[in-house]
């Protein structure tokens, strides 16, 4: 009977263990998915398909940027069988001590699966190479594609692209980018990454536990195709562009033009600037690093980042904003009194007209004093608080002094002061109109950013509202627009104030300082401006900005040479160039191209 108890308990014993293993089996293989995924990881290889990244054109449908094919040389480390390492090591340009880190690092991140040993194979030393690999088990490549560009022009414009960093996939909230990726950084390449670059695909292969491919995984059920980015067509004239460069070769400086009507850049000159090719390829590093220690900073956005005071472009807004607010009119004549603020050239007492014309000092002294002191208190430090805030909201209307909104990252917003700047600096009823004079003809404290020139040319050439400047004319296939781009954005002053401005920006080209920009059979109307730069002991800057033709203007631009000396000279010079070019797809004036190319202006 005891013997029977027993064996029934032990019996029931293993029934029961056996239940347990069951149900926990049951739960492991059917209900617990966790599981699943974890078995199924180890059988199954996620390969990943890079999209095209989506091409740049210009206005008139030259490619500019495209995708060249590189290659990556992938190892796997258990499968590593070298007879002469060192003759690795030359067929691939690395030393050994770089194949003995390569090899470590790979062996850290996994003995038995595949990671990169050498990124970007150019198409040519993949073509030489490629006959050695079969001498080399363990090592196979992977091809991949990146940026090349059809012209050495435009670089900070186009900005270009590198591998994602660790703080960027930190901030990645769609989770998209993995280690190894690429990025657009600066420039249309970043401003447009979503639209870039496409979307990712993904092949599942079944694998062995040594990392074996045995063949797709359920006939490619899974499976997607990456899908490539799209193309943009962008506002640049890329022979204008060229030119523009040429133009500034050995300067330092921007250029920025500007189609009107529609805000469209046309041209956009850091200078000096590099080939886009350098920022690509295997010596991305290497390239980057020379360009970054130079000393004139070619990596430095000018046209964007550069904030200027703007010289005498600025009296064409003082004289806008006094006829706006009546405190001159056309016919408004104030002596030369050159004790006051120093002037230059033969004149004596000017109309608003022959002002602009000659860029008389006193003359916008006098309207700035007007536009300040406007009686609105008798307190002359009120009163004068009181006009420079209404006087800094005419200002601001131009699109100066905050950001324009440009499809390009970085842009700074240059400065237009107001009281809480000299209330700050001097004190609050401590400061009135004979502290801060030198605002009225573009010193001070002001600061324009060369984008904000061109675009105060625009302005004027629409006789009171600008287009919101882009580099991007459309998007895909269709061409569709961007409609942030289509707004007209108007001043505080009247348009019917505009027309005066126009004639005597004419005026500058055919009798005043602007004579170097002049062209026999186009009505340029334009600027000069001489920024100071004494404080620094170095030469003045060369500033100029145009439009042209004057009735019905198809460009506007505006030029900033670093001590270049005077406006009429390099700046202007170059203008009435840019707009030749444009106009007539030519010019006409080989004296001019070589007075701008070799003049003694330059440094």
């Amino acid at each position: 009977m005891i013997n029977n108890n027993r064996k029934f308990v032990i019996r029931l014993t293993f029934i029961l263990i056996a239940g347990i293993y069951l149900v926990k089996l049951f739960a492991i293989q059917v209900l617990n998915e966790d599981y699943q995924a974890r078995a199924d990881s180890n059988i199954i290889d996620r390969e990943i398909r890079y999209p095209f990244r989506g091409l740049i054109y210009d206005r008139n449908g030259k490619l500019i940027v495209y995708n060249a094919p590189v290659y990556n040389l992938e190892v796997v480390p258990k499968d590593v069988q070298l007879k002469d390492t060192l003759a690795f090591c030359e067929i691939f340009g690395i030393t050994k001590e770089e194949f003995d880190e390569k090899i470590m690092k790979a062996k850290q991140y996994s003995y038995v699966k595949p990671s990169v040993f050498i990124k970007q194979i150019s198409n040519n030393t993949f073509a030489s190479v490629q006959d050695y690999l079969v001498d080399f088990p363990g090592f196979r490549i992977q091809a991949r594609t990146n940026r090349s560009y059809t012209y050495r022009s435009l670089a900070n414009a186009l900005g270009y692209i590198g591998e994602v960093s660790p703080g960027q996939l930190e901030r990645d909230e769609e989770n998209f980018y993995r280690q190894g990726d690429y990025i657009g950084i600066l420039g249309i390449e970043s401003k447009y990454e979503e639209q870039l670059r496409g979307k990712r695909g993904v092949k599942y292969k079944m694998v062995n536990v040594r990392g074996v491919e045995k063949g797709s995984y359920k006939d490619g059920t899974f499976d997607t195709l990456s899908i490539a980015g799209e193309n943009l067509v962008s506002t640049v004239d890329i022979n204008l562009q060229e030119y523009a460069e040429t133009l500034m070769m050995g300067k330092r400086g921007s250029i920025v033009a500007i189609e009107p009507k529609t805000g469209e850049i046309l041209s956009f000159v850091s200078a000096p600037f590099y080939d886009p090719n350098l920022l690509t390829g295997r010596d991305y590093g290497k390239n980057y690093s020379k360009l970054a220690s130079d000393t004139t900073k070619p990596l430095f956005n000018r046209p964007l980042m550069g904030a200027f005071p703007p010289g005498s472009i600025f009296k064409i807004v003082q004289a806008l904003i006094g006829l706006e607010e009546g405190v001159i009119t056309p016919n408004t004549r104030f002596r030369c009194e050159r004790g006051i603020i120093d002037c230059h050239g033969p004149h004596t007492n000017e109309d608003l007209r022959g002002a602009i014309r000659v860029s008389c000092n006193p003359y916008f002294w006098n309207v700035y004093r007007r536009l300040l002191n406007q009686g609105a208190s008798e307190n002359t430090f009120v009163d004068t608080e009181i006009g420079l805030e209404k006087w800094r909201k005419y200002v601001t209307s131009f699109g100066l002094g905050h950001p324009l909104g440009v499809d390009l990252p970085h842009e700074r917003a240059g400065y237009v002061p107001g009281p809480s700047l000299y209330d700050k600096i001097y004190g609050d009823n401590r400061w009135k109109f004979s502290t801060i004079y030198s605002n009225a003809i573009g010193r001070g404290e002001l600061q324009i950013v060369p984008l904000q020139m061109a675009n105060l040319a625009a302005i004027i050439a629409n006789r009171g509202y600008y287009i919101t400047p882009h580099m991007i004319k459309s998007i895909g296939e269709d061409g569709q627009s961007l409609a942030q781009y289509q707004e007209k954005n108007y001043t505080d002053v009247s348009p019917e104030y505009f027309e005066i401005a126009v004639e005597a920006m004419s005026d500058v080209i055919k009798s005043g300082t602007g004579m170097r920009a002049n062209l026999p059979d186009i009505e340029v109307c334009g600027k000069t401006g001489t920024v100071d730069n004494e404080d620094r002991g170095e030469e003045d800057h060369s500033v100029f900005i145009a439009f042209a033709p004057k009735d019905d203007p198809k460009i506007a631009v505006a030029v900033y040479v670093e001590n270049a000396g005077q406006g009429a000279r390099a700046a202007a010079g170059i203008s009435g160039l840019m707009i030749e070019q444009y106009l007539k797809g030519c010019t006409e004036r080989p004296h001019m191209e070589e007075f701008v190319l070799n003049g003694d202006f330059i440094y």
